[in-house]
């Protein structure tokens, strides 16, 4: 049996999912202390519920899922609506750095998921399924290579794999970037030297202007513009040989606004209310994301998958605290970046923001972060991944 909701009462489930889950973690010390992502508390409870639902009831819920897509590519338009060129420039030699981390982790993965298919007993394949393919690549890349796998090695239910491990990966990822970088924090005794009010760009004229309601009508209009072009964008490029996510086109056009208010003041944007309009289109894409999760289908993983998974998680958590951490300077917005770390590392770019905000809703800004986390998570760690996925490929262990 099932029960659907419509894309307006799926919408109410998701902000009744937030207002949740900030009730959970204002009342549980443990997630309050660890920065466990709001969105991440209610969706995960949410979904837990509704599992339980399906497995004693056989009532499958669904949802319409028409507004989850926008949310994401606003959020992302907010990225780009808050990158002044002046500080993407002062962020590339941290951008290199980062960039650096993460191919060492994506080769560290695969190598950590291959060691531990091998001494399970599994296919090698299965190792890079439950590594940077799904983990650090999500469910796009997992699907895809999934595919191929299945074409040319026949592997029995590899498609369902790469979903399951996928869609665990987004969980874990959201679950221990708060506590990583909290500790880290705490450990070093690190402060934010950035102001609390901006986190995106300290130091803006009128950071401080009231927020009315034309400040949010024209903010909306804004991102509804980029959101409009970049799909227009992305859709007249289908079909080239090479080509971009929507999402990076709304956040590129995003880019372009914000640098152009240097030359034409007439197209500034009030920064506050974009940051407000950022947070609560991730929260809610969070929400949605998490809430519609069929955790009934992870109960079908074996558990060598399993043990192989949970170890990914630990290894996540080392490599950022111990490498990521270091690499990055072991300063306060190395901390912050190695929280992200693990959203993306393991789950996806939104995933990554959402712990920072978490983090630094409670420790303070870090611009630095806010500019090279999303901007890694969006333009390069697909390419750099299936660069190190080609490199295992060509293993003679593979027989590609």
């Amino acid at each position: 049996m099932a029960f659907s909701l419509d894309a307006t009462q799926t919408l109410a489930a998701a902000i009744a999912v937030l207002f949740i889950g900030t009730a959970v973690q204002a009342r549980i010390g443990f997630l309050r202390n660890n920065n466990i992502p709001v969105p991440v508390v209610g969706g995960l409870l949410f979904a837990v519920i509704t599992t339980l639902i399906f497995l004693g009831l056989d009532l499958r819920v669904g949802f319409d899922m028409a507004l989850k897509e926008p949310m994401m590519l606003a959020f992302f338009t907010t990225i780009g609506l808050g990158a002044d060129f002046r500080l993407l420039v002062q962020g590339g030699p941290r951008l290199l750095l980062f960039g650096t981390a993460c191919v060492l982790y994506l080769i560290f993965q695969d190598g950590v998921g291959l060691l531990a298919a091998v001494g399970m007993d599994l296919h090698p394949l299965v190792g890079l399924i439950g590594g940077s393919i799904t983990l650090s690549g999500g469910h796009g890349t997992g699907a895809a290579y999934a595919q191929r796998f299945a074409d040319v090695e026949n592997i029995a239910g590899v498609m369902e794999l790469a979903m399951a491990c996928a869609t665990f990966g987004l969980i874990l990822g959201g679950l221990i970037g708060g506590p990583v970088a909290g500790r880290l924090i705490r450990r070093h005794g690190l402060e934010s030297a950035a102001s609390h009010d901006h986190p995106t760009g300290p130091g803006e004229a009128g950071q401080h202007a009231p927020f009315t309601g034309d400040t949010l009508l024209w903010t909306l209009f804004t991102v509804l513009i980029c959101l409009i072009g970049g799909q227009a964008i992305a859709q007249s490029l289908s079909g080239a040989s090479f080509t971009l996510p929507g999402f990076i086109w709304c956040l590129l056009i995003g880019v372009v606004l914000r640098n152009l208010e240097h030359i034409a003041p007439g197209l500034k944007v009030h920064h506050p209310t974009v940051d407000m309009v950022g947070s609560i289109s991730l929260a809610i894409f969070i929400a949605m994301a998490l809430m519609s999760l069929r955790l009934w289908e992870l109960l079908s993983l074996a558990g060598p998958l399993l043990v192989m998974l949970l170890i990914q998680t630990v290894g996540m958590a080392l490599f950022a605290s111990l490498v990521t951490f270091r690499i990055m300077g072991a300063n306060y917005d190395s901390a912050i970046m190695a929280g992200g770390h693990c959203g993306f590392g393991l789950g996806a770019t939104p995933t990554a923001v959402a712990n920072m905000e978490a983090i630094t809703r409670r420790y303070g800004a870090s611009p630095q972060a806010f500019l090279v986390v999303p901007l890694m998570g969006a333009f390069f760690i697909d390419i750099l991944n299936a660069l190190v996925i080609q490199g295992f490929l060509a293993l003679p262990v593979f027989g590609f």
